[in-house]
């Protein structure tokens, strides 16, 4: 039985690097379904899945625009003594999809969470600029160069929130789900810097999550144990497990 047809939902989707092509199955299910999205927040990766659905694309569409993605195209090295690379192409592919948007033109209301890391204080990002938010949550600390907006200096928001219920928690609706993308990935031996940094982050975001999924009315949290955060070739599979686990909850509900 389909117990969420017609239902209204906000969607919080968690940070996970290449993992987030998860949330892309997500959205096909939720589709499928007929559920209606109210409101859409994203953490980190989630940040730009939850950005490209928010301003009218489909997950089909979604999912063409990721199994593009190649890291060359998303990242670049950089001079800057705050990280080793810039992903200021990120941004440059957010406009190149939604065009030069404010978070406030899009069609599903739309946050991301970000975290000063002048104060570490947790930054919703609701408006301006949604490419410089999207370029804002997914900067990882020591990877990715810090992005400046309204005179704070902005890092990946997973340190704070992982899966950005806070974002969605105003919304008045049968069902707040979020979709955990770090509790059972893997991690490969580290090959360079780059992974080193990263998979400390993530172990940071699978500590401090625990706590933070207590307000979801839906937990998703698919198996992942095989895969990890940096092989885009995984990506395929990925749309169909967070498919396949949607559908298996909507069945159960």
């Amino acid at each position: 039985m389909n117990k969420l047809k017609n239902k209204t939902v906000a969607l919080a989707l968690g940070g996970g690097s290449v993992l987030c092509a998860t949330h892309v199955g997500v959205l096909k299910a939720l589709e499928e379904s007929k559920a209606d999205i109210k409101a859409i927040g994203g953490t980190s990766a989630g940040g730009i899945v939850a950005t490209l659905y928010a301003f009218g694309k489909s997950a089909k569409e979604i999912e063409k625009i990721i199994l593009e993605f190649e890291w060359k195209n998303l990242s670049s090295l950089t001079l800057s003594k705050f990280a080793l690379l810039s992903n200021d192409k990120i941004g440059e592919m957010i406009k190149h999809n939604i065009g030069n948007k404010n978070i406030e033109d899009a069609l599903i209301p739309l946050c991301m969470i970000a975290t000063d890391i002048t104060t570490g204080e947790k930054i919703l990002l609701n408006k301006g600029s949604a490419a410089d938010a999207v370029m804002a949550t997914t900067s990882v600390p020591g990877i990715f160069v810090p992005v400046e907006i309204d005179g704070k200096i902005l890092v990946d928001g997973g340190i704070i929130e992982n899966i950005p219920l806070s974002c969605i928690n105003s919304y008045q609706v049968d069902y707040k789900i979020g979709v955990d993308l770090v509790t059972t990935q893997s991690y490969r031996k580290p090959k360079n810097v780059i992974e080193v940094l990263y998979n400390s982050f993530t172990f940071l975001v699978k500590t401090n999550k625990k706590i933070q999924t207590k307000e979801a009315d839906i937990l998703i949290q698919p198996d992942l144990s095989k895969y990890n955060a940096v092989d885009l070739s995984q990506m395929k599979d990925l749309v169909k497990i967070g498919y396949d686990e949607t559908r298996k909850i909507i069945r159960n509900l």
